[in-house]
């Protein structure tokens, strides 16, 4: 909205010493900017939006309404009215980021992709996410277990687990290997590139798709090389 201006005409009652009227003063005041009305549905978004870079730096314990309705320029009426709360738009944050980072990287956990592939893919689209999502992932990644119910990073890293472990069965099979023991290795798979997603999105310095490149080498051929009957190599006393 345009700027107030309001014009103060002090008319002085006193003359100067040399018997002339004193000059009239002039002062701008300017009124704050008033809150525009937005279609709810938009209005919706822009909480949702402003909320979600909140909760991404400082987590949602130290996220107050009055913080968001400030960040969003609108009165804490209008989230409850939207939300319900601060759990409520947390919850419909929480529910977005997860089905888009599962959406992301389902794409590259289909059977006729070949596995190094799938390796690759999985890597690439979560660092995606994060370059793209960085509040989100850091929400996803440091959530507050009192506020949320349903869906969260670890269960989407479960998820992936649990996929890989399907896809990875016949690969070793195919390698003479044990399926049986498929779970174990798609646990480690992808708790590992969990791990460098938390790590990447506070230390971006490297290239994405250079650590993609060598977080891909280190899974991949060390799957190549595994032993059928692996043993520890160190004795109990």
């Amino acid at each position: 909205m345009g700027e107030t201006e309001r014009i103060i005409h002090e008319d002085h009652a006193n003359n100067g010493s040399d018997g002339s009227s004193s000059v009239p003063t002039f002062t701008r005041e300017s009124t704050p900017p008033r809150r525009t009305r937005m279609p709810r549905a938009q209005r919706r978004e822009q909480l949702i939006t402003v909320a979600r870079e909140l909760f991404g730096a400082h987590g949602y314990d130290a996220v107050s309404i009055e913080e968001i309705a400030s960040a969003a320029n609108v009165s804490k009426p209008i989230v409850y009215e939207h939300f319900g709360g601060k759990e409520g738009i947390y919850h419909v944050i929480v529910d977005r980021e997860v089905t888009a980072l599962s959406h992301m990287l389902g794409e590259h956990m289909r059977p006729r992709i070949p596995p190094r592939h799938m390796l690759e893919g999985i890597v690439l689209s979560l660092l995606d996410y994060i370059e793209e999502r960085p509040s989100g992932f850091r929400l996803l990644s440091h959530q507050s277990p009192s506020a949320v119910g349903a869906g969260t990073f670890i269960t989407v890293i479960a998820d992936v687990a649990e996929r890989v472990s399907e896809l990875l069965a016949p690969l070793m099979e195919e390698l003479g290997l044990d399926p049986a023991n498929a779970p174990i290795y798609g646990q480690l798979l992808a708790g590992a590139i969990g791990q460098i997603g938390q790590w990447w999105v506070e230390d971006p310095g490297f290239d994405k798709r250079q650590v993609a490149a060598h977080v891909t080498n280190l899974l991949w051929l060390g799957l190549r090389g595994m032993e059928r009957d692996p043993l520890l190599h160190t004795q109990e006393d």
